[in-house]
């Protein structure tokens, strides 16, 4: 696919140099920090050593105080409560850190995650009469309810109070729970307003802390549910989730909880510092594989797990699912391609919405993603579920998806989500008004640079700079993620120093030694996978221009620094700068 690369501007000369001598750095890095927003001793302070003093006051997000006396009460009276959360990574994670830790204040304690196939997402009606029926008193629902204003009218019928946690964007109707958690509420005056479903169920935990008077550090040896909860629902590494992801690493990797030290070792992550991108690529979908192809509540089990060898039973049992769950992810995809390619080919569509009654529910949100990185463009992939045609949207960078969604209410039975992901739920009769609709909305508002692949590099600048005390300090920008991606860098008209070779079971990598001049000393090594098609290209030092993060690698005790390559250009045919 071939890239167009975005060079940032450059930050402010006088203000590059100001943070160049208050932080005694390289004034490469210092660029990149004023570029992020970081302009000052002060904010530089707060990005490189997040403090959990930092944390806004809990009581700052509307309801809280509700919320932590309805709970207090049902303690008091020694009252049953439900745990209820979604069944992926952050709702699975949410209910799992709020029974760890009541688990010690109050034993009463269930949870519940619904059945993706016969339940569907959030509040259901079927969870809603198991807690009546076996005689709770109080829902704590995590990463889920904002829009369950009728779930939460039956739930009183039935005598039931419920308390809902929430980051999703409401609805125009707030449910009338007994207390309503969502820092995206319009009301709401929270300072900020992107933390995780399980970071909202933190930040109530906090609460009820606080007003205890409990020591609030026996809550922070439950952050790696809250780092993995942050890294896998793909939310902002900023404010409060980004001081919440520092501290959450650190416990993931040096007191994990039983269940997450089971996952950690079955991804071969065991004795290597993890890193958001290990949440995100191998912890994570472990987990996820759960409520995907079975049952939520089999990650719930894995998480509260005490007993080391029960979460290793249950964690090889997860592994079984992410392993079919890899198998059926892979076929999907190829289906859903060539569906795409027959939709799109000969026609100017600006959206991808596809269907197959046989495709698995729980996989398709992975498909939509896969199909983005092949057509770039919103896409949606619904399959049957209980008579509707159900399923997941993703989008592309800077394309509101939700406000396209949202354009079709009228169309569907259910939806909800963000800016990049959503869900949605409608009758088969609607699918191709629908994929009118969505298509419409779409081309309309959609921009030509928004339809093309891109990669957004934060400087351009010549290998000799690149060292261990520049790399050093680079490191320290971790964790990385949106809004605060790991640096991207551009170095112009290198060459290969004639040790390049092409690596892999196919020649599919490339592996380099850079040169930033023919007969320099002056080397770094670099890793393209993917790129092995360059190799005959740039072989006899031809020139190129190359994209790339920096990376520490580690082989027989020592490390050596090397590009990742992101893309190649040839010197004769890349933009200029």
């Amino acid at each position: 696919m071939n890239r167009k690369w975005i060079l940032q501007a450059s930050g402010d000369p006088e203000t590059v140099k100001q943070l160049t001598e208050s932080l005694n750095i390289n004034h490469f890095l210092a660029d990149i920090l004023v570029q992020r927003g970081i302009t000052d001793f002060d904010t530089a302070k707060a990005y490189f050593r997040p403090s959990l003093d930092d944390l806004h006051d809990p009581f700052l997000m509307k309801d809280m105080d509700k919320a932590v006396n309805r709970l207090n009460l049902a303690i008091k009276k020694n009252e049953k409560i439900l745990i209820y959360g979604d069944y992926d990574v952050d709702g699975t994670t949410s209910v799992s850190l709020i029974y760890n830790y009541l688990i010690n204040h109050h034993t009463d304690l269930g949870c519940y995650v619904p059945d993706r196939n016969k339940e569907g997402y959030g509040i259901s009606y079927a969870g809603l009469d198991y807690a009546a029926e076996n005689g709770y008193n109080l829902i704590i629902a995590l990463d889920c309810g904002i829009k369950a204003v009728d779930k939460v009218k039956y739930a009183t019928e039935r005598n039931l109070d419920i308390i809902i946690c929430d980051h999703h964007t409401p609805g125009e109707t707030i449910p009338a729970a007994i207390a309503v958690l969502d820092p995206k509420r319009a009301d709401c005056d929270y300072p900020y307003k992107h933390l995780s479903g399980c970071g909202v169920g933190f930040k109530f935990l906090q609460g009820f802390a606080k007003y205890n008077h409990y020591d609030e550090k026996t809550l922070h040896k439950y952050l790696d549910l809250v780092v993995v909860s942050i890294g896998s629902d793909i939310v902002p590494i900023s404010g409060e989730n980004r001081i919440l992801a520092h501290y959450g690493l650190k416990v993931l990797n040096h007191s994990p909880q039983t269940g997450l030290k089971t996952i950690i070792e079955l991804s071969n992550l065991a004795n290597k510092e993890i890193v958001i991108s290990d949440i995100v690529f191998k912890i994570g979908p472990r987990i996820n594989a759960a409520g995907r192809m079975e049952s939520g509540s089999k990650a719930v089990d894995l998480l509260i797990a005490q007993d080391e060898k029960a979460s290793f039973d249950i964690g090889n049992q997860i592994n079984l699912i992410n392993d079919e769950r890899k198998t059926l992810d892979h076929s999907i995809t190829d289906e859903a391609i060539k569906q795409a390619a027959d939709e799109i080919d000969g026609k100017t569509k600006k959206s991808t919405v596809v269907y197959s009654e046989d495709w698995h529910k729980g996989v398709i949100g992975i498909v939509a993603s896969r199909l983005i990185e092949v057509f770039f463009r919103p896409t949606v992939v619904l399959t049957e579920s209980n008579g509707m045609y159900s399923g997941s949207a993703r989008s592309v960078p800077g394309f509101n998806l939700y406000n396209a969604v949202e354009h079709c209410r009228d169309l569907l039975e259910n939806f909800g989500g963000h800016m990049y992901a959503a869900g949605l739920t409608l009758k088969p009769e609607n699918y191709e008004k629908f994929k009118d609709c969505f298509e419409n909305y779409v081309a309309k508002n959609i921009t030509k640079e928004q339809l093309t692949p891109s990669i957004n590099a934060d400087l351009l600048i010549e290998v000799k700079h690149i060292n261990h005390k520049f790399y050093n300090i680079l490191k320290q920008f971790a964790p990385y993620g949106p809004n605060n991606m790991k640096p991207i860098f551009i170095s112009r008209h290198v060459f290969d120093n004639a040790q390049g070779k092409i690596v892999g079971k196919n020649g599919e990598h490339l592996k380099l030694k850079v040169i930033q001049h023919v007969g320099d000393n002056l080397t770094i090594d670099a890793i393209g996978f993917g790129f092995g098609e360059f190799y005959d290209k740039i072989k006899n030092y031809q020139p190129f221009d190359i994209c790339y993060t920096i990376e520490e690698n580690v082989f027989m005790g020592r490390k050596n620094l090397q590009m990742l390559i992101r893309d190649i250009k040839l010197s004769e045919n890349s933009e200029r700068f």
